[in-house]
């Protein structure tokens, strides 16, 4: 009987900063050891995705190239950020033999009404947990 000595690694395709409880919560549901970023060029690529470009599939294959360079089969791939980008990161994951994964959160929101008549809203959100993307 053979035994994986080695665990998985968290790859980020995500537009923000990773928080702690975040990070702890991947190290004890996911069972990552590693959590790697992406390189600056690739990280800016992946959260300044123009509006305007019709060929995404074009302008993400630096991405889409990090993250086939630094997967392997079974590493979990944290992915949030544009609608498109995500649907086309989450379709390479899965042909790659990642394991696609999004952050779940739970959000309060406090409105405040001002004397001028205008509503403030703030939201706080927290991580709950990860779920996976089905292919």
């Amino acid at each position: 009987m053979s035994t994986i000595s080695e665990k998985s690694s968290l790859l980020l395709l995500f537009n923000h900063r990773l928080t702690a409880v975040q990070e702890a919560d991947a190290r004890a549901s996911l069972g990552v050891d590693r959590i790697i970023a992406p390189p600056g060029p690739i990280q800016d690529l992946w959260s300044q995705v123009p509006p305007e470009i019709e060929d995404l599939a074009r302008y993400l294959s630096p991405v889409l190239a990090w993250l086939a360079s630094m997967g392997r089969p079974g590493d979990f791939v944290l992915v949030q950020g544009d609608f498109g980008a995500t649907c086309l990161a989450v379709r390479e994951a899965h042909r790659l033999g990642l394991v696609p994964v999004y952050s779940t959160t739970s959000r309060q929101a406090e409105e405040e009404h001002l004397p001028d008549g205008r509503v403030e809203v703030s939201h706080v959100f927290a991580h709950v947990r990860y779920r996976r993307y089905d292919d």
